[in-house]
């Protein structure tokens, strides 16, 4: 079965099983930051296991499912509680397939968030980020292979991987709300390891400020199939070298529950913004 074929059984199935025939936007929500999902009026849930073509989620603090709903009236999004990693052995095309699934139901943008850790001093657990750019050190991506002509072209831009229009949204709301909210360089890395402190200088020195396992793949997918990105690190510990103690993923989920008020809020104010503001929305499917 081709991918054009996957892509559509698997939407049919989404169409059919949920209430919501068509989507405004995707939310990917990372490694304890699933809540927000709960949060959205109206909702259909989804498992993954369920949908055509779809893996499943292995990793603890990711759900495995899809959540349709309006966080305005006429206004759907798709939101995935848990993703998939390149390295829970998926290939990139299994790691970007949800996201090219929810092109096929209308998707015009993608908020995709993270758990990640801070590398610059002042990025310190429960700190949340706005990502300006990225560095794909992964090794891998989903566009290597015939280009699906359907989906983009066989050459993508980057430049602004990470859309300005919707940072300064979210930049907008964050002050509304009196919330921090830095920015910076978001590095990903293969995993599932954590970095060693060497290799947390080198990012430092190649102009990361904070470091995760997944994003890039979904940014690289969605900037070829014209979806414009917004992305949120949650930073959940201090990168190896950094902290006074070994890195763990108990550590990572709880620094995300502590964060999950803010990270809420500021996930739903975008969307609100965006809901209410035609000429915002205008710019995002453009």
């Amino acid at each position: 079965m081709s991918l054009h074929e996957q892509l559509l059984e698997a939407s049919a199935y989404i169409k059919n099983a949920s209430s919501h025939k068509a989507i405004r936007g995707v939310v990917v929500l990372g490694s304890g930051l699933g809540e927000f999902a709960d949060t959205l009026p109206n909702a259909d849930v989804i498992e993954y296991a369920k949908i055509p073509h779809f893996q499943t989620s292995t990793v603890q603090g990711h759900a495995g499912r899809l959540v349709i709903g309006e966080i305005a009236p006429g206004f759907p999004v798709a939101c995935m509680q848990g993703r998939f990693h390149y390295y829970e052995g998926h290939g990139m095309n299994q790691v970007v397939f949800p996201l090219r699934v929810l092109r096929q139901l209308g998707a015009e943008f993608l908020l995709v968030t993270n758990a990640a850790g801070g590398i610059q001093p002042d990025l310190t657990p429960g700190t949340l980020m706005l990502i300006e750019d990225h560095l794909n050190l992964i090794g891998n991506n989903p566009l290597i292979g015939p280009n699906h002509e359907f989906l983009g072209s066989r050459f993508t831009d980057m430049t602004e991987a990470y859309s300005k229009t919707l940072r300064e949204v979210a930049l907008s709301v964050a002050a509304e709300h009196g919330m921090a909210l830095k920015s910076g360089v978001y590095a990903g890395l293969s995993g599932p390891m954590y970095e060693t402190p060497a290799e947390i200088r080198m990012l430092r020195t190649l102009g990361a400020d904070a470091v995760g396992m997944s994003t890039v793949p979904e940014v690289i997918a969605a900037n070829h199939m014209g979806i414009k990105v917004l992305g949120i690190s949650c930073i959940t510990n201090q990168a190896a070298g950094l902290s006074p103690h070994k890195l763990s993923h108990q550590e990572v989920m709880e620094t995300a529950e502590h964060a999950k008020q803010r990270f809420v809020t500021l996930i739903q104010g975008t969307l609100l913004r965006l809901a209410a503001q035609p000429v915002l929305s205008s710019q995002v499917s453009s």
